[in-house]
């Protein structure tokens, strides 16, 4: 077996041979402990049944120890420089594939159904770039692409937010919108010192596990998202300010808002981060025939 990539004194090997800088505007941070990276693939629950989506491979550390767990591994990279130092790392792999694109482009139902035709399960295996994270993990659950769940590195405090609960500073339209279509857990803190070039904060792993049916049942998907990002719009202000306020038309609406608070037994006067998920729903049902 080959040496792991994902050790210091190769990572920098590879990445002198290739002469290669790491773009500040692409977030590359690459890892360079391998125990970590075995952790992180052991999290997914991966088989030689399952296929994996990585997304931002890099020069292929995590890839790697995913070529060894899984059935297949379809990895998304959007910097063309890394190709040729990727074609060479995973050259002992025959079953990854490298789709030179940007993920939040791409057409991943479309890949997923040519790449795993017989496939029933798929995990989304990452170390996500910090600047797209929140975007990226949306449009996977958005998309309501086939996946079993998302493994995915991120930074510690957009983990915190993901994985909150009500009543808690972290908790917001993020928390929601991620716990609607998933079970959330942090399963890992990793320390930026085990990264090249070492980033500002630390890391998390978060583990988000596809609920068969969302969370909550809501008339309408949009609106509710609409309405739990109105409420924590200005954290500060109650959640009848902020939902007059923010919601279409809401100054003229005020009096069926107020209804609507009182009917689903919502106090006015609380703020949006004390409502749990089954507030929401209540509450967003309730606003709906009066905004539609």
């Amino acid at each position: 077996m080959d040496k792991d990539i994902a050790t210091p004194v190769r990572t920098r090997a590879i990445l002198e041979r290739y002469g290669f800088s790491f773009k500040k505007s692409l977030g590359q941070n690459f890892l360079i402990d391998t125990n970590i990276l075995k952790k992180i693939v052991s999290f997914a629950g991966l088989t030689e049944e399952s296929g994996a989506i990585e997304i931002g491979p890099g020069i292929g550390a995590l890839t790697e120890q995913l070529a060894r767990t899984s059935g297949k591994v379809v990895a998304f990279e959007i910097d063309q420089r890394l190709l040729p130092i990727l074609a060479d790392t995973l050259a002992p792999y025959d079953n990854v594939k490298v789709i030179h694109n940007d993920v939040l482009k791409a057409d991943v139902m479309g890949v997923m159904e040519e790449e795993f035709p017989d496939t029933k399960d798929v995990m989304v295996v990452a170390n996500l770039p910090y600047y797209v994270t929140t975007p990226i993990i949306m449009r996977l659950l958005e998309e309501q692409l086939p996946i079993r769940g998302i493994v995915c590195m991120l930074q510690k405090e957009v983990a915190d937010r993901i994985s909150a609960a009500p009543g808690s500073k972290d908790y917001g339209s993020l928390s929601i919108a991620v716990q609607y279509y998933t079970k959330a857990e942090t399963v890992m803190i990793v320390p930026k010192t085990v990264f090249v070039p070492q980033p500002n904060v630390d890391s998390a792993v978060i583990r988000l596990t596809r609920r068969e049916n969302p969370a909550v049942n809501v008339k309408d998907e949009h609106f509710f998202f609409q309405v739990t990002k109105a409420s924590f719009a200005q954290r500060r202000k109650t959640l009848l300010n902020n939902l007059t306020s923010q919601l279409p038309d809401g100054k003229q609406k005020k009096a069926e808002i107020i209804k609507a608070l009182e009917t689903s037994g919502v106090d006015p006067a609380r703020r949006g981060e004390t409502l749990s998920l089954e507030e929401f729903a209540r509450l967003s049902n309730e606003l709906y025939s009066h905004f539609h």
